[in-house]
């Protein structure tokens, strides 16, 4: 036997001692659900659940949702498909939706792409904490940014800026801070820290 085949074995004997964390379900929310949130998702499910290969055993459901319903049934903004495309993502599809309060019962964490849509979110969820009368099994709410994202005065972390007004390069820098934050998000996972 290796060092490489002993230490295999001391890591699986002591995996096994270990209790699986319980996968997690994520929502990415912006205000319309067709430009950040839905490049969010698309970037998300090709990370942990890639279509050609094994989903990652710490995710189990990811969906994406606007706080407002100004594009209820519309597919993603053209340039977030384009943009999704240009980086190999080709499978993604969704449909927008507007937020629920179901949602904080459905998903363990709910991830707002700026301050506004989380300042909205936190009010919500403050809401339904307050008619539940318990904290447990509501959603918790974060800032997107806050995984791997440079932090801002005030402490809080970046945000995703909506490119809808813009030009392509505003979906580019969406893209390409989904991949980061993604990253660090499952990251934080993997190493227990959430």
């Amino acid at each position: 036997m290796t060092a490489g085949e002993a230490s295999t074995t001391a890591d699986a004997s002591t995996m096994a001692d270990t209790p699986s964390p319980k996968p997690v379900s994520v929502l990415f929310v912006c205000l319309g659900n067709i430009g950040r949130s839905t490049m969010a998702e698309g970037v998300f499910q090709s990370l942990t659940q890639p279509p050609a290969g094994p989903s990652h055993p710490l995710i189990s459901h990811i969906d994406s949702c606007g706080t407002g319903a100004y594009h209820v049934g519309d597919g993603p903004d053209s340039r977030t498909m384009s943009t999704l495309k240009d980086h190999g993502i080709t499978t993604y599809r969704h449909r927008a939706r507007k937020f629920h309060t179901k949602d904080f019962s459905e998903f363990d964490y709910i991830l707002a792409m700026d301050d506004d849509n989380l300042e909205d979110l936190l009010a919500l969820r403050a809401r339904e904490v307050k008619r539940r009368k318990a904290d447990e099994g509501v959603g918790t709410v974060m800032l997107f940014g806050a995984f791997g994202g440079k932090t801002r005065k005030g402490g809080r972390g970046e945000e995703v800026q909506d490119p809808y007004y813009g030009g392509r390069d505003g979906f580019e820098t969406a893209y390409e801070q989904s991949v980061r934050f993604s990253r660090a998000f499952v990251e934080g996972l993997e190493k227990g820290e959430l």
